[in-house]
């Protein structure tokens, strides 16, 4: 099955991915996982992504980096903030659990995925020593932070105390 990220992205290479000089876009293609049909995702937007066909909702995966973070994590559902490297083999690890989380919680949350060498000030913003640092935001605000991979046991477990 093709991850999450690989719909997102669609034949595109992710948002803010390396080599792309940190250029945002301000959509994705993503497949709906129920019905296969491709929706354009917008990367901020004030409620949450649905399938233009069946109408059920979409996983909301972003990579944003710079001057259209802030817009990006501006939204009515729970952001979860994944700061990352590609060198990073924890951050490898926990990249298609986040993903899987993404799936089953469409809807309930959107992930926003920031690359710490190409976006260096947004680390700095939340003081990320480590990586993968994961954050849940609420309004623009900070609610909980996990640092390090872990199991999507304990990152569910995680979610759902600082989610309720």
């Amino acid at each position: 099955a093709a991850s999450v990220a690989a719909s997102v992205a669609g034949r595109r290479a992710p948002l803010g991915a390396p080599g792309y000089g940190g250029v945002m876009s301000t959509s994705t293609i993503t497949a709906c996982p129920s019905c296969g049909t491709k929706n354009r995702v917008p990367a901020a937007a004030v409620g949450t992504p649905r399938c233009a066909k069946c109408k059920n909702s979409l996983p909301w995966v972003v990579h944003a980096c710079g001057t259209i973070f802030d817009s990006v994590v501006d939204t009515r559902v729970p952001v979860i903030v994944d700061l990352w490297a590609p060198w990073c083999a924890p951050c490898r690890t926990i990249s298609p659990i986040l993903e899987k989380v993404a799936l089953e919680r469409a809807g309930a949350i959107k992930l926003v995925k920031v690359n710490v060498d190409d976006c260096p000030e947004t680390a700095a913003k939340y003081e990320a020593r480590s990586i993968p640092t994961l954050l849940i935001l609420r309004d623009g605000n900070e609610v909980s932070r996990q640092v390090g991979a872990v199991p999507k046991s304990q990152l569910d477990a995680w979610l759902t105390r600082n989610l309720g």
